[in-house]
């Protein structure tokens, strides 16, 4: 297991600021408009899962007003019977999430976050990982909610990790930590962008 350490002092209280300032504004957008730039945000989406071609995708319930992909999975998987879609269970804290496979209608008990997910099933490794974004920098790297989940799975996973989420939540420095880990393509609804280090 990877051992993170906190955020540096002067920097934590900052990202603390973006990620309340970032939820505080998605939160705010109509869910009518909301789910309109979900379906900008999608078409992109298409684009690019087309060209990297996996046959395995990890994503995320939708959370605190994130972009809802749930409806594109689903027609991501029926389009062809091979495909496998997963979602994150945490099992312990501060150690790395797992994936289960999902299909629509599959048991999904409730987490401690109030957060569906399968209540059973093999671990998958997605060879892609939709990530949500609160707040994102050009360099690709993401402020989630503070829990350091993601980072934690990232650094022990082969996978390509695709941030998903708002134009809304685009800053020009998200002040990373040395355990951040950037994503390699971020998606909203304005298009695909790949982060130059």
């Amino acid at each position: 297991m990877t051992a993170f350490s906190p955020p540096e002092p002067d920097y934590a209280a900052k990202r603390k600021q973006l990620r309340e300032h970032a939820l505080k504004l998605r939160q705010a957008v109509p869910a009518q408009r909301r789910e309109a730039l979900t379906e900008r945000l999608v078409a992109h989406l298409d684009g690019l899962v087309e060209t990297l071609a996996p046959r395995s995708i990890g994503f995320c319930w939708p959370y605190r007003a994130e972009p809802d992909l749930r409806a594109w999975v689903a027609d991501w998987l029926a389009a062809d019977g091979g495909r496998v879609a997963a979602l994150p269970v945490v099992l312990e804290r501060h150690a790395p999430m797992v994936f289960r496979r999902w299909r629509p209608g599959v048991p999904m008990p409730l987490d401690r976050h109030g957060i569906p997910h399968p209540a059973e099933g093999e671990p998958v490794s997605p060879e892609v990982l939709l990530i949500p974004l609160n707040a994102f920098d050009p360099r690709g790297y993401r402020i989630g909610y503070g829990g350091g989940y993601f980072d934690r799975t990232l650094a022990c996973m082969q996978t390509i990790a695709v941030g998903v989420g708002f134009e809304i939540g685009r800053v020009p420095d998200t002040h990373p930590q040395r355990y951040d880990r950037p994503m390699q393509w971020v998606v909203t609804e304005a298009g695909v962008m790949q982060p130059r280090a």
